[in-house]
């Protein structure tokens, strides 16, 4: 009896990035928070793949696009155990697992509606707390946020 061998086919990518190991619940949040959903360059997920790390992942392949800091942030606080590998003429020349700041400004929206951060144009600032849960403290209002209530900017 011969086995047969099911492979998905997907173009590598001359110049740009690769997010491996995106909790697939996590997937179309990371897509809209980096506005990929906008992006010109040719861009390709996968949704519910097989992962040993996580049971389940995405995967996000960008054409043309090499992250900045801050987005590299948003990455974190969306899908903490994310990697990040960087793909030039279709080899890989870096690979990095995202890592969470201690604190960061400008991703994430402060729960209080009374906080300053949301009655006038200042920018939000938050330290993180708790990195194993994904705590953060407003530094203007002090009110904490937890993961499950992030709404990113």
């Amino acid at each position: 009896m011969s086995e047969k061998r099911k492979e998905l086919s997907v173009s590598a990518i001359e110049n740009g990035t690769v997010i491996d190991h995106i909790p697939s619940e996590k997937l179309f949040l990371v897509v809209k928070i980096l506005g990929l959903d906008h992006f010109d360059s040719p861009t390709t997920f996968g949704f519910n793949l097989d992962s040993k790390k996580l049971g389940k992942k995405g995967i996000i392949k960008v054409s043309n696009k090499f992250f900045k800091e801050n987005e590299v942030r948003k990455i974190a606080l969306a899908a903490p155990n994310a990697t990040l590998i960087t793909i030039e003429n279709f080899e890989v020349v870096g690979k990095k697992s995202v890592q969470l700041p201690d604190a960061f400004e400008g991703i994430v929206k402060c729960v209080n509606p009374k906080c300053i951060t949301n009655q006038q144009n200042v920018v939000q600032k938050f330290q993180i707390i708790d990195k194993d849960d994904l705590k953060l403290h407003c530094v203007y209002c002090e009110k904490f946020t937890k993961k499950e209530n992030f709404e990113f900017l």
